[in-house]
C-alpha cells in the first residue's frame, strides 16, 4: 500500500525562483497545494504581490534579481527566517533564453545567459545549503531543460544550451557533494511546455508542426503534467535520489 503522505510537504517551507510567471508560479501552487509554505522570487514584484495574494498567508514575496548577489543572499535570509533556521526546498527556477544564431550572439549576452541560468543556481544553493547541511536535511530542485541533454538544433540558442547543460552537470556534483550531508539535489528537466521562453513558438504553425513531427508523443506537455515530477524531487518520497536529472519531455530525449 502505497503512503500518499510521502509527497506532502507539510509544515515545510520552499523558495521558487523566476515565480512571477509561467513554470515558476506554477511550481509554487503545486508546492504551496502540497502544504509548503512558499516564498516566491522574482523581479517584478507586483506579479509576486498578486500570486501571494491569491496563495494566502502561507506565501511570502521577496523582489530579486537572482544576478545580484545582495539580491540573492536576502532571498536565502527570508527563506530561513521563514522556515525557522533553513529552507526546506529550493528551486531554482529563473531563467532567460532567446534564439539566435551563435555567430551573431554578443558575447555579453551569452555572459548574461550563463550568470542568469547558471551561476546564480550555484550561489542561492550554496548560500541555502549552508543552513540546511547544519539540519542535515534538505531538498535542492534545479530546473534545467532537456536543451541540456541534446542540442536544440535547428532551433539557435547557444547560450541557453550551455548554462542547462552546466545545470546538469552542476546537479550531478552538488548531489554527490552533499549526499552525506544530508541534502539532496535533483533537477527537472522539461521538454516543450508553455512558458514565457516559449510563447512565441504556440503561435506560430512551422514550430507547432515541428514540435508535433519530432516529439515521440507528438505533442507538447501541459503544465500539470510536471507536478508529479517537482513533488517526487522535493518530498521524502525520493530520499534515496540524488545527483539525477528527470526529464519530463515526451520522449524527446530518448530518440
Amino acid at each position: 500500500m502505497v503512503d500518499a503522505s510521502l509527497f506532502s510537504l507539510e509544515g515545510r517551507t520552499a523558495v521558487v525562483t523566476g515565480a512571477s510567471s509561467g513554470l515558476g508560479a506554477h511550481f509554487a501552487r503545486v508546492l504551496h497545494g502540497a502544504g509548503a509554505k512558499v516564498v516566491v522570487a522574482a523581479r517584478r514584484l507586483d506579479r509576486l504581490d498578486a500570486l501571494a495574494a491569491e496563495l494566502g498567508e502561507d506565501a511570502t514575496a521577496v523582489a530579486c534579481d537572482v544576478t545580484v548577489d545582495d539580491d540573492l543572499v536576502a532571498l536565502a535570509e527570508v527563506g530561513a527566517e521563514v522556515g525557522g533556521g533553513a529552507v526546506d526546498v529550493l528551486v531554482n527556477n529563473a531563467g532567460i533564453g532567446l534564439p539566435i544564431a551563435a555567430e551573431d550572439e554578443p558575447y555579453d549576452e551569452f555572459r548574461r545567459v550563463i550568470d542568469v541560468n547558471l551561476s546564480s543556481i550555484f550561489r542561492l544553493s550554496q548560500l541555502v545549503a549552508r543552513p540546511m547541511i547544519e539540519r542535515r536535511r534538505g531538498s535542492i530542485v534545479n530546473v534545467a531543460s532537456m536543451l541540456g541533454l541534446v542540442a536544440s538544433a535547428p532551433i539557435k540558442q547557444a547560450s541557453y544550451c550551455a548554462s542547462k547543460g552546466g545545470v546538469v552537470n552542476l546537479t550531478r556534483e552538488l548531489g554527490c557533494q552533499w549526499a552525506r550531508k544530508g541534502l539532496r539535489v535533483n533537477a527537472l528537466a522539461p521538454g516543450w511546455f508553455p512558458s514565457e521562453l516559449t510563447d512565441d513558438m504556440w503561435n506560430d504553425d512551422s514550430s507547432i508542426a515541428f514540435v508535433k513531427q519530432n516529439c515521440p508523443m507528438g505533442r507538447r506537455g501541459e503544465l500539470d503534467e510536471l507536478d508529479g515530477s517537482l513533488l517526487f524531487l522535493a518530498s521524502d518520497a525520493s530520499t534515496y535520489v540524488t545527483g539525477q536529472v528527470l526529464a519530463v519531455d515526451g520522449g524527446w530525449t530518448a530518440r
